[in-house]
């Protein structure tokens, strides 16, 4: 009996590892389904050390660019970038690559959760009333000709609105701020408060406000970040802005942020 226990024990370990192997198999291939699938977040498993100044633009269809996947797991904490964050007002002659480009705009109204149509800010009741416009220098995005672009968060895209350098009009429409005329880039944040309003009633407007307020703190800190500056802009006349943009009279412009490398 005492010449049989060291058998029954190696006997009962193996077994034991047996059925971690076997679980464990199954596990990962369950993981690996569901994440082809996509219902497991891919981009919650991106890490990128940093900027890939090779990745270029997509033009998918006539007008319309698909952008760089965005980073999930940076390399400054959330704590970091509030200590560091300040609003920028002054640039260099430097253009921004089209990685951190797009990382902007995905900071702004992106898709965190694509299932449900969850995004970077927070929602009153998931309506989502803003639309993100990115006016864009001539030679100041890298890969990217100038112009004015509106983003699509569903699919991570921009959309030709129309081509050509219109920061010095923006910069007039704002009363000739001149951060927005030298920034390479401006991203206009809008409100269509319909979206909103039309389940809170009067309170939706507010409810958009506060949602604008969300975006600009997520641009301050993404720029930071990225060891970029920016500055949000409330100064300037709604009408001639939406004339330079070419967008309708139901969005109204509620945020400009001029972004670039700042000077020290």
């Amino acid at each position: 009996m005492v010449g049989q226990i060291p058998m029954y024990v190696l006997t009962r370990a193996k077994m034991l590892m047996l059925i971690f192997l076997v679980t464990s198999s199954w596990a990962l291939a369950l993981f690996t389904y569901l994440y082809h699938r996509g219902w497991i977040d891919q981009q919650r498993f991106a890490h990128i050390g940093g900027v890939d100044s090779s990745v270029q633009v997509t033009e998918i269809q006539s007008g319309v660019f698909k952008l760089p996947a965005p980073v999930t797991v940076g390399t400054m904490s959330v704590e970091e970038a509030i200590f560091l964050r300040r609003s920028k007002r002054e640039y260099l002659d430097k253009p921004l690559e089209l990685s951190k480009f797009a990382q902007l705009l995905w900071s702004s109204q992106g898709m965190t959760e694509p299932r449900w149509g969850l995004r970077t800010a927070p929602s009153a009741g998931g309506t989502y009333p803003l639309e993100i416009y990115a006016v864009v220098g001539e030679n100041c995005v890298k890969g990217l000709a100038s112009g004015i672009y509106r983003y699509n968060p569903k699919d991570h895209t921009i959309v030709v609105v129309t081509l050509g350098d219109f920061r010095e009009k923006l910069s007039a429409a704002a009363l000739n701020q001149q951060w927005i005329a030298k920034a390479p880039v401006s991203i206009v944040i809008a409100a269509v408060y319909e979206r909103t309003t039309r389940t809170y009633g009067s309170r939706g407007t507010r409810y958009a406000d506060m949602e604008a307020g969300h975006v600009g703190q997520n641009l301050y800190l993404i720029a930071t970040a990225m060891s970029l500056g920016a500055v949000v802009v409330g100064a300037f006349h709604d009408e001639e802005v939406q004339s330079v943009l070419g967008i309708p009279r139901d969005q109204i412009p509620l945020y400009i942020v001029p972004v670039g490398y700042p000077k020290e």
